[in-house]
């Protein structure tokens, strides 16, 4: 079980953590190799790995020979043991430069840069890629081949297309069929699956089924980073609330250590700390004995989790989704002098008026509203100028009231049902 290349997620700590677990393979956070190249400070610090990381990864976005092959050498200076090719990003601030997955419009480019970046690197070549970049164009067999025959050292498939992100449940029969076509041309080379993996025996009915080398896990890893440990001893972990506050104090920890236990080191923990919570209150137990059979039907990963009135304070608390409580969380952890006083306060911050006023509102603050802005349609902003659009004209105040009744009733709605508002 492999740990993906996650932006902003797979920063250093939470690395350290995962591996802490027992995490064997784990990825960097996507570096731009041009920025790299030009001495950025950031995507430098990206390269960085912890001590426990057994065999660390690099993955790189870049387009050009050249430049990929004066990034991985600064890579291999710092100690990384592979280097992957992102092919499947598809955010449009790298795509927009012919990067992450809009590689794999083109099979016969994408085997041009392989084959270059393979013949001219010391280190191990792998190739991340989707099923293919929209829903009518599914090319994940041509990019395969063409990964393979160039010389990749490993090939990680995430079933799903750059459009779909992950609206809909990935595709293993497509990997499946990615496996043994490379497998009937007489091709050993390793195939990872990636996608909707939260539970070790989902982890190995995807690998029996589709016959690949490896899984690869992202959402279920930011979710609860012990899933590595599950896999290894292959039974479920169902930790108590204030286990779980002992993991998420050690992540605080690590990012002390990592950026500075000072108000320059907080700051740049804040960028990390607080969104991983976002994914860890997605937490519940999967025992396989009780939800194998579920697992079949839909990946546990999709399910929608419906938080109950009557648990304890703590729990209540640890899987709300408000980004308030977030932060609250994430400042009491790191103040906190040991795991027992994490745990003690945040139990009785559990139990404050602060917290019902996240639980009643959705906000910390009951007069601030994020979403119910009265914005003008279309309004002008850096995404539609690249597009050549003009902002539309103003909303009556009819519309406005309209709006802002339909969506405080959806607000009310999301709520009850234990629902985060604003919906991420």
């Amino acid at each position: 079980m492999i740990l993906a290349p996650l932006t902003r997620g797979g920063n250093l700590p939470f690395r350290r953590l995962c591996n802490d677990f027992g995490c064997k393979v784990s990825y960097s956070e996507m570096i731009y190799a041009r920025s790299l190249n030009k001495g950025d400070a950031v995507e430098q610090a990206r390269l960085r790995s912890s001590p426990n990381e057994s065999l660390y990864v690099v993955q790189f976005a870049t387009n050009q020979i050249n430049e990929g092959v004066k990034a991985i050498k600064e890579a291999k200076q710092m100690g990384a043991h592979a280097v992957d090719l992102n092919c499947g990003c598809p955010i449009y601030e790298v795509t927009r430069r012919g990067l992450g997955s809009s590689l794999l419009r083109s099979p016969k480019k994408l085997y041009k840069l392989v084959e270059g970046l393979v013949q001219q690197s010391d280190l191990p070549i792998t190739v991340k890629i989707r099923l293919g970049c929209e829903a009518d164009s599914i090319n994940c067999l041509d990019n395969v081949k063409a990964a393979r025959e160039a010389g990749a050292s490993a090939i990680t498939i995430h079933g799903r297309t750059a459009q779909q992100g992950y609206s809909k449940n990935a595709d293993w029969d497509l990997i499946k069929q990615a496996v043994e076509e490379t497998r009937k041309d007489g091709y050993d080379i390793p195939i990872i699956g990636n996608g909707d993996i939260l539970t070790y025996y989902e982890a190995n009915r995807r690998m029996q089924e589709s016959g690949v080398d490896s899984v690869m896990v992202g959402r279920g890893a930011l979710a609860k980073p012990w899933i590595f440990q599950e896999f290894e001893k292959q039974q479920t972990w169902t930790p108590t609330a204030q286990e779980r506050v002992e993991v998420y104090k050690t992540l605080a920890e690590y990012m002390k250590d990592h950026f500075g236990n000072d108000d320059m080191g907080r700051k740049k923990s804040w960028n990390f700390l607080p969104w991983h919570f976002e994914f860890l209150s997605r937490y519940k137990a999967y025992p396989e004995h009780q939800y194998s059979e579920d697992s079949i039907a839909q990946p546990l990963i999709q399910k929608r989790i419906i938080v109950p009135d009557d648990m304890d304070p703590i729990e209540i608390l640890l899987a709300n989704r408000c980004s308030d409580a977030h932060d609250r969380i994430a400042s009491i952890l790191w103040d906190a002098d040991t795991h027992i006083d994490a745990y003690s306060k945040l139990c009785s911050y559990a139990e404050s008026d602060e917290f019902a006023t996240i639980l009643q509102t959705g906000s910390g603050n009951p007069e601030e509203d994020k979403v119910l802005a009265n914005l003008p349609k279309g309004k002008a902003g850096k995404w539609e100028k690249r597009r050549g659009r003009k902002p539309g004209p103003k909303r009556s105040e009819e519309e406005i009231a309209q709006i802002r009744a339909e969506r405080a009733a959806k607000k009310a709605r999301i709520l009850a049902e234990g629902g985060v508002w604003p919906p991420p």
